[in-house]
């Protein structure tokens, strides 16, 4: 669709030129980039494979004067002509405005021409739009080869709705910018038409959109008084989940009791982190009796080395009975001698 941009004073079209592979489609927007002068025209992007096919689309953007104080601005595309770039096709011909078909004249292009055309009406179909509901011409190419097709017998196969057409040899220029004028100015009117309605809208539409910030400004009143009356629903549910502080009555205990700082901090609410989360109190344990004594109360060898007789750095083994309280353990003890043998 035409982009009018009102802050910037500026109309942006898109007119995107289809048809088969190698019909013309490019030599077009290089002839039209050549005729128009450099203060009209921007930079033309092109990328054509080895075989001077497109792959992709020419961009040119074309200045054409103002409309209603508005600034124009074409922007003009080819797409691919290989069936197999269809999906490269699709997208370039998303929001179209105009459409300039392309047609190869020659003698045996027919059914390529008519399924070209099949193809576009079927990609615009896809984006919801009909053919014949925006401005678009056809441009019988190659009328200087030998052996061609007559316009009657070119308007039968592709012309039943006797659109504009034109002839034309891209290769030379004639007709291109021909096809241009005519195509740009349809499209030219139709957006003169859509302004004129749009600014006649506008007036009418403006004391409907003012009241528009009220409902948006009380909308939000509502939401505190949602919260603040929700705010307390879960309290008599954590009372069920936890015990009060008083609830158990606790034996006395020498150590301090932790129990009721852990209660409470589960009660503080959504300001707490533990808020919504279950906490099991500790359970009351018998209070530990005397540890048990570590002294060795009696150590039993069960022979009596005889240390005088060792030399220095001999390492001996010594069964040993350790008694702890009521129990009793055997362990082997190693004993290294060190120092002077005359010690």
């Amino acid at each position: 669709m035409v982009v009018v941009s009102y802050s910037g004073k500026e109309i942006n079209a898109k007119l995107v030129y289809y048809g088969m592979g190698l019909s013309g489609k490019t030599t077009n927007l290089e002839a039209i980039y050549e005729a128009v002068p450099e203060t009209s025209r921007g930079k033309m992007v092109s990328m054509k494979t080895q075989s001077d096919r497109t792959l992709f689309f020419d961009l040119l953007p074309l200045d054409l004067g103002e409309v209603l104080g508005f600034k124009t601005r074409f922007l003009l595309y080819t797409v691919p002509g290989q069936v197999f770039y269809n999906a490269t096709r699709k997208l370039v011909l998303k929001g179209a405005d105009a459409v300039v078909f392309v047609a190869d004249s020659e003698r045996g292009k027919m059914d390529e021409n008519k399924e070209s055309l099949s193809n576009l009406r079927a990609n615009l179909a896809e984006y919801k739009v009909n053919l014949d509901d925006i401005p678009w011409v056809i441009q019988y190419n190659k009328r200087d080869l030998p052996d061609v097709y007559t316009i009657e017998e070119l308007d039968r196969e592709l012309n039943p709705q006797g659109v504009p057409h034109m002839e034309a040899v891209a290769t030379q220029g004639k007709g291109v910018m021909e096809t241009f004028q005519v195509v740009s100015k349809m499209l030219l009117e139709r957006v003169t038409r859509d302004l004129k309605r749009q600014s006649a809208g506008g007036r009418q539409a403006t004391p409907v959109t003012t009241p528009s910030p009220t409902p948006t400004a009380t909308a939000p009143a509502p939401a505190p008084a949602a919260v603040t009356a929700t705010a307390p629903a879960p309290a008599p549910a954590r009372a069920t989940r936890f015990a009060p502080p008083e609830a158990p009555a606790r034996p006395p205990s020498r150590e301090p009791a932790r129990e009721p700082a852990t209660t409470s901090s589960a009660w503080n609410g959504a300001t707490d982190p533990t808020y919504g989360r279950e906490v099991n109190l500790p359970v009351d344990k018998p209070r530990p009796t005397a540890p048990v004594a570590t002294t060795v109360r009696e150590t039993r060898l069960e022979t009596s080395p005889d240390l005088r007789s060792s030399a220095p750095g001999e390492t001996m083994v010594v069964p040993v009975r350790l008694a702890r309280g009521q129990r009793l353990r055997e362990i082997t003890l190693k004993i290294v001698i060190e120092g002077d043998e005359a010690a």
